[in-house]
């Protein structure tokens, strides 16, 4: 079995496209699959990367922790006055997950030391408890060297070296910026570049997405 976290350099960055595919490359290798989403804050305005998740990989899929507010998971549920789960004990329902399937790929929120219990718990520590491998999904523009390099060092002073990286949202017309940091992306982090995403592969009809999501991550 294995365990795959994906995390991002920030909010908004591609991690639940990279997410679906991802479990569209499991599928396709004969995999059991399932798709964790630990929490889920927006809900009132309708989000979840789960549902999305399921549309597009067409996998199972879990969402554990609901909360309404587009905020972080700890604060949207201090706002709530919710009681999260520990890490502790989203590791164990991610460990027994999976005795029953060949892979889990669990997908954070916002970045990788975004807080998401009430006791400073973050997908880092989730990473740690469940000896998970952890892909980390970055932006393509400027800046994005900056934010992966250091997302790299948190899980590197862990003792945790990440498995790949993955630009989110590869423009359909790469400027001087992008063209130079795909190719500077795994020679300033030390991390192989696993693929890219191209730009609105989400809004693809899910059959399309499938069939060309292999593609995307042909380095994996």
């Amino acid at each position: 079995m294995t365990i795959t976290i994906v995390t991002g350099t920030s909010t908004g960055i591609g991690k639940t496209v990279t997410t679906a595919a991802l479990c569209v490359r499991a599928l396709a290798d004969g995999e059991r699959v399932v798709m964790v989403k630990p929490a889920q804050t927006g809900t009132a305005d309708g989000d979840s990367d789960a549902r999305e998740v399921r549309r597009l990989a067409g996998c199972d899929v879990q969402e554990w922790v609901t909360l309404d507010e587009p905020l972080a998971p700890e604060t949207a549920a201090r706002r709530a006055g919710v009681a999260l789960p520990t890490m502790a004990e989203h590791a164990s329902r991610i460990l027994d997950l999976a005795a029953d399937y060949d892979r889990v790929v669990v997908e954070g929120a916002g970045g990788l030391l975004v807080r998401l219990d009430t006791n400073q718990g973050t997908l880092l520590d989730l990473a740690e408890l469940t000896r998970a491998e952890v892909i980390v999904v970055c932006a393509a523009g400027l800046g994005t060297l900056n934010h992966t390099e250091l997302t790299v060092m948190a899980l590197r002073a862990r003792g945790i070296e990440p498995k790949g990286l993955v630009i989110g949202s590869w423009p359909s017309e790469p400027g001087l910026a992008e063209s130079c940091n795909r190719e500077d992306l795994p020679r300033v982090t030390g991390v192989p570049l696993l693929g890219a995403i191209p730009s609105g592969a989400g809004s693809l009809a899910p059959e399309v997405f499938r069939r060309r999501a292999g593609a995307w991550l042909a380095a994996l």
